[in-house]
């Protein structure tokens, strides 16, 4: 493959995109500037769109056909190349690691596409040649691989000449695949695949019940998802049960509705219970305590809170919104901003390990973590979730509660113990660190380590996105805080005995 020859394809295609782009874009005036060209502008205008999008779907059919190809290829000669004393699902996660941060997806989406690609272009020969030809969806091709893991060759045959030869001795009646929506693509190839290879069901049972999980995904506005993918009769059975008890507390003096008296009796059955602490053999360090479902780490010689959920994590709250001066919103580690009222009720609940933050008001940036938290260990791990958030690996989200401290220049090789050495990859990617040629780049006190694939592509972390604080209004006085006219100055005379009355003191003393 030439590389000259890729450049010059994607300018033609870039070309032709702008060209498409620009009638689109001129074609309401340009139906008019030519007057007489046609009876109906407005009918000439809607059917040329009509047009763009159907061409559209045609090559973003073959562009995913490419794509596939293309991964697939990259991998296998990346293997190759990283030899055979690389296991083989390390390269795995490697190669999908690399695609992923091309493509921008986060690894688990990159590991699917990577695996889908795989059952297209090596099993699925008439589903690639659908999409070669324009005729079918990626969507549609992921339905396919999916209905067709763990078919035997024969099966997976007969499966595509079903629903993609219309030569087959019986093949699918009504519009084509390609013209079904894929979600309807799916029930059918499902209930065919039922129908005719019942008894891979099990086996495909077992291998989602070894897959339940719980998933944790960050909203807006200071709320979150939180889903399960568990067995259908264990769903079903919450749901119904769920659905009775909110039903049951219905009346005309309850105000919820049938939608949020589920979720509220959801939340209360999974933070009712309070089991005993139980070691964490993966930290031997840490105490692990399972409080009504939700997990909390804390340090060494500390256990967890019985009781009302509390806080186990980091959370950065800015003084004058502590004290409700200002509006402005505090940042849960793992999370991301939460409304001030959450963050008063956490510090008021007495939050397991809350650590007082300073920050610089310029840009929001970490001063320095109080010495509350002075010992080395506790300081600068606390430090490192501040800088990083996360895992730093590009489109990782893995919590920072869960991932390892890592020197990024290794101790045996004179590496320091500071935060411009250190980095928190979570275990996969910490372990992809050291058995693959991905290695993390310098990082500095405010920026997390970028990474450098085995391909030698460097590759941006995400870095925090931190703002400068809010000043509170001259105009907004506090019950237990003065601003005296003449001098501007905040009397903290009347706080004596606040834990955040050095913090508040420094700040004042260095910044008015």
């Amino acid at each position: 493959m030439g590389l000259a020859a890729v450049v010059r394809a994607f300018e033609e295609i870039r070309a032709a995109l702008a060209v498409l782009d620009a009638e689109v874009d001129g074609a309401w005036c340009g139906q008019f500037a030519r007057p007489g060209a046609v009876a109906d502008p407005l009918a000439a205008l809607a059917g040329g769109c009509l047009d763009v999008l159907a061409g559209a779907r045609e090559v973003e059919a073959r562009v995913a056909g490419l794509k596939a190809k293309a991964a697939v290829a990259y991998a296998d000669s990346a293997a190759v190349v990283a030899g055979p004393g690389v296991p083989a699902q390390v390269q795995e996660m490697s190669s999908a690691a690399e695609i992923g941060c091309v493509l921008a997806l986060g690894p688990r989406a990159a590991g699917s596409f990577l695996a889908t690609a795989h059952a297209v272009v090596t099993t699925l020969p008439r589903t690639l040649a659908g999409l070669q030809a324009g005729d079918l969806s990626w969507q549609h091709a992921l339905v396919m691989a999916d209905e067709a893991a763990g078919l035997d060759p024969a099966g997976t045959a007969a499966l595509e000449a079903h629903f993609l030869d219309p030569d087959a001795v019986n093949p699918a009646r009504g519009c084509r695949v390609g013209d079904l929506p894929a979600h309807r693509f799916r029930v059918k190839a499902r209930t065919w695949r039922e129908r005719h290879h019942a008894g891979s069901i099990e086996a495909r049972h077992a291998k989602g019940v070894s897959e339940r999980r719980v998933e944790y995904r960050p909203d807006r506005d200071g709320m979150a998802w939180l889903t399960a993918y568990l067995p259908a009769d264990q769903a079903s059975a919450v749901w119904d049960r769920l659905t009775s008890e909110a039903r049951a507390l219905q009346g005309p003096h309850e105000r919820r509705t049938l939608a949020q008296l589920r979720a509220d009796n959801y939340a209360t059955a999974l933070l009712a219970t309070c089991p005993a602490p139980r070691p964490n053999h993966t930290h031997p360090d840490r105490t692990r305590q399972e409080s009504g479902g939700t997990r909390a780490v804390a340090g060494a010689g500390t256990g967890g809170v019985c009781g009302p959920v509390r806080a186990q994590v980091l959370v950065t709250v800015p003084v004058f919104s502590l004290l409700g001066l200002t509006d402005e919103p505090a940042v849960l580690d793992g999370y991301g901003p939460i409304p001030p009222s959450m963050a008063r009720n956490l510090v008021a609940g007495g939050a397991g390990s809350f650590y007082r933050v300073l920050v610089d008001p310029r840009d929001g940036a970490p001063l320095e973590i109080g010495r509350t938290s002075y010992r080395l260990t506790k300081a600068m791990r606390a430090w490192l979730r501040l800088r990083d958030g996360k895992c730093p690996f590009p489109g990782c989200s893995n919590h920072s509660l869960d991932n390892d401290a890592d020197h990024l220049l290794g101790w045996a090789n004179g590496g320091t113990t500071g935060i411009s050495n250190l980095g928190q990859p979570c275990p996969k990617h910490h372990r992809l660190r050291h058995t693959t040629a991905w290695k993390p780049t310098p990082a500095t006190k405010t920026t997390p380590p970028g990474w450098t694939s085995p391909t030698g592509r460097h590759y941006q972390s995400e870095h925090q996105d931190w703002e400068p604080l809010h000043r509170p209004p001259p105009h907004r006085p506090h019950a237990h805080w003065s601003s005296p006219a003449a001098t501007g100055a905040i009397d903290i005379t009347r706080h004596r005995g606040s834990p955040w009355e050095d913090a508040l003191s420094q700040y004042l003393n260095t910044h008015t």
